[in-house]
């Protein structure tokens, strides 16, 4: 997809920008993960690229789930068993299809949510160093910069919202047991109250039942 402006053709600094960023791919998936069920994803790398794959469990039980990442060959480059979450960086050996796994079937009620970030790639650098004969200039080396810092912001901003989102989860779940907790506290206070009134009610008839009898 290539970007779009409504202002006429980007300034070539900003061009040569978008094109950097672009160069990289990265996937960021947010997907429900059901009980007893596995979902897996596919992706092509070339022999010697560094890739990260980084997951986290935003919602759902204990907040944990299978992982598996596979070589064209099927051989197990990391496994890891109910995870909440964890990253794993990697060079690929070998050119072909790479497989990972999420795994909920060990859970047999609660489904999940899962957030992956799967990056393929190192990001190239804004000003490539061949056929440049004079360093960078104060201007390109406060773009670099500033693109390394945008970069980091981004990465909090990302975990700021699984936080954020896995705090609201345990909010919620934690006032359904609330909700819960105290429904049955109320139907237990109101089972003992009306046995309480039957047994002291019993209790007088009894009382009053032998008065007349001993008074007879």
């Amino acid at each position: 997809m290539s970007p779009r402006s409504s202002r006429g053709p980007l300034p070539p600094l900003l061009l040569v920008w978008a094109l950097a960023a672009c160069a990289a791919r990265a996937s960021e998936i947010t997907f429900e993960l059901p009980d007893n069920a596995k979902q897996c994803f596919y992706e092509e790398i070339a022999q010697g690229t560094k890739c990260t794959l980084e997951f986290q469990v935003i919602t759902g039980g204990h907040y944990d789930v299978d992982c598996r990442l596979e070589d064209p060959d099927g051989i197990v480059l990391y496994k890891e068993m109910k995870k909440q979450y964890d990253s794993f960086t990697f060079t690929a050996s070998r050119n072909g299809t790479y497989k990972f796994c999420f795994s909920n079937e060990f859970s047999t009620f609660t489904h999940k949510t899962v957030y992956f970030d799967f990056q393929v790639g190192e990001d190239p650098p804004l000003f490539p160093s061949e056929n440049r004969v004079t360093a960078l200039t104060q201007m390109e080396s406060a773009c670099v910069s500033i693109h390394e810092a945008l970069k980091s912001v981004i990465d909090y901003q990302t975990h700021f919202r699984l936080r954020e989102a896995q705090g609201r989860s345990r909010a919620e779940d934690l006032n359904t047991r609330v909700a819960y907790w105290s429904i049955g506290e109320a139907i237990i206070l109101l089972v003992v109250s009306v046995g309480q009134v039957f047994l002291l009610k019993s209790f007088f008839s009894d009382k009053r039942t032998t008065t007349t009898r001993v008074g007879s």
